[in-house]
């Protein structure tokens, strides 16, 4: 994790643009230390992840101008848009689910169209919708992923046309599936 330092610091971060997040703690406080252990130990290994940390007591004031009125906080920007807020200490499988989520973004070849609309309901700390995610990656199928423990409007939609509340499930074309069923995924989307 890179230490923001002061203001203008942040500033140049902002301006810089890309994809990355900034962990907002309060020196000191157990959450917080607990938030940066974790989410270090979340992005090890993760060499494309940018993961700076903004203490409020060594550079108080600026969080407020971010939005952000509670530490721990966890801010994922792309550029100077804030994509999301995590608030307060996660497990390191939750950390490193939003993580590989914001580090994979699927590519189209210039002049290819997507055939396929996939959305994925899921949540971070699932490992089987973590499977199923890569599964699809490893296909070089485009997808959206939405994170059902942070959109209840997504969940109650998913409840009310599968009448399931479990994830991971998969919307091919309009067809719900349910878990990681690869035989029924494989059909829908011409794997093989």
């Amino acid at each position: 994790m890179i230490p923001i330092q002061s203001e203008k610091h942040l500033q140049q971060l902002l301006e810089k643009g890309g994809s990355y997040w900034l962990l907002v703690v309060k020196g000191g406080a157990d959450k917080s230390t607990c938030a940066a252990e974790r989410a270090e130990k979340a992005a090890a290994g993760l060499s494309a992840l940018n993961l700076y940390v903004l203490d409020v007591t060594a550079v108080p004031g600026i969080h407020t101008g971010l939005g952000v009125t509670t530490a721990p906080s966890l801010l994922h920007f792309d550029g100077k848009l804030l994509k999301n807020i995590i608030k307060g200490c996660q497990t390191i499988d939750y950390y490193k689910g939003v993580f590989n989520s914001s580090l994979f973004v699927a590519r189209r070849e210039e002049g290819e169209k997507p055939v396929r609309q996939v959305t994925v309901y899921s949540t971070p700390a699932c490992s089987w919708c973590n499977t199923l995610k890569g599964y699809l990656r490893q296909h070089n199928i485009y997808f959206r992923d939405i994170d059902v423990s942070r959109d209840q409007n997504a969940a109650d939609e998913l409840v009310r046309r599968s009448g399931q509340r479990g994830v991971p499930q998969t919307d091919i074309n309009g067809e719900i599936i349910v878990g990681f069923n690869k035989t029924r995924i494989n059909e829908l989307l011409n794997i093989r």
